[in-house]
């Protein structure tokens, strides 16, 4: 799912689109334009690869400028017959930042990182099935 950018409009909680991707995807510099958010407020911007390191790791710089910018980090890690994935995100700039790096507004993101984890686990759990 990570390295399938069409898929993040799926499972990240306020993506509306992937348009396009370059073709390298995840490998660093590569991209992907997305839109964000919900009316009156919908923002068109990109993703960033900056570190990938499959299957382990894939850092990503997520712009939905001015809003935000944010680091987000996704680990992996063998457990079980699965997979842990961990999801860190630190914003980095706009005009939401500030608001982002303190309660409520930390909190809040931790709540959409892990509905987003959620869709995820259930899209792969799925594809898992039909494989």
């Amino acid at each position: 799912m990570l390295s399938a950018p069409p898929t993040y409009a799926l499972w990240v909680v306020g993506s509306r689109s992937v348009e396009t991707h370059d073709d390298g995807w995840p490998a660093p510099g590569s991209r992907f334009e997305h839109t964000q958010g919900s009316w009156p407020v919908i923002v068109h911007d990109e993703t960033e690869s900056a570190v990938s390191d499959p299957p382990r790791r894939l850092e990503l710089i997520v712009k939905a400028r001015p809003v935000l910018v944010a680091r987000v980090v996704v680990d992996l890690q063998p457990s079980g017959t699965g997979t842990r994935i961990a999801m860190e995100e630190e914003p980095m700039s706009g005009f939401l930042a500030p608001f982002v790096r303190v309660p409520p507004g930390s909190l809040l993101t931790q709540l959409r990182n892990r509905l987003s984890l959620r869709r995820l686990s259930r899209i792969s759990e799925a594809v898992a099935a039909v494989t």
